[in-house]
């Protein structure tokens, strides 16, 4: 998780720096943090779209300039020809439906998560097809 963090300080978002590495038998595959695309000016120049909007959290993900951060991981694996099948994925924050989706499309089987995210949807659909999920707690939390 130390390793999800650290990524998480790469993070270019003005609302909420998450943080994602993928994991098999206690390898590296690739990791990911949330940020607009590269080449896109970052939002700390242009702003925050739904910020502006007073958009909350977990909702009208398409109004967002930015991957989040299990999207880069996924999409890191896939430029370098590296399978995340079987994987597991360590993230500061419990993935989104949008990123859920593509998580369990990806073969990634497990998700440690420190904190929680307002997206009752992905909860229960990553439930449905059995994705094991560990919340960590840290010490003097």
């Amino acid at each position: 998780m130390d390793m999800a963090k650290l990524a998480s300080r790469r993070s270019s978002c003005l609302r909420r720096a998450v943080g994602a590495v993928l994991v098999k038998e206690r390898r590296l595959l690739a990791t990911g943090y949330n940020g607009v695309p590269t080449g896109v000016t970052h939002c700390e120049v242009s702003g925050c779209l739904r910020e502006k909007l007073n958009v909350p959290s977990g909702e009208r993900h398409e109004l967002c300039r930015g991957l989040h951060a299990e999207q880069n991981a996924i999409l890191q694996a896939a430029l370098h020809g590296v399978s995340i099948k079987e994987s597991s994925l360590y993230c500061t924050n419990l993935p989104c439906i949008i990123c859920a989706k593509m998580l369990i499309n990806a073969g990634v089987r497990r998700i440690v998560y420190l904190d929680g995210y307002a997206d009752v949807l992905a909860g229960e659909m990553l439930e449905e097809v059995g994705m094991e999920l560990v919340r960590m707690v840290e010490p003097n939390s």
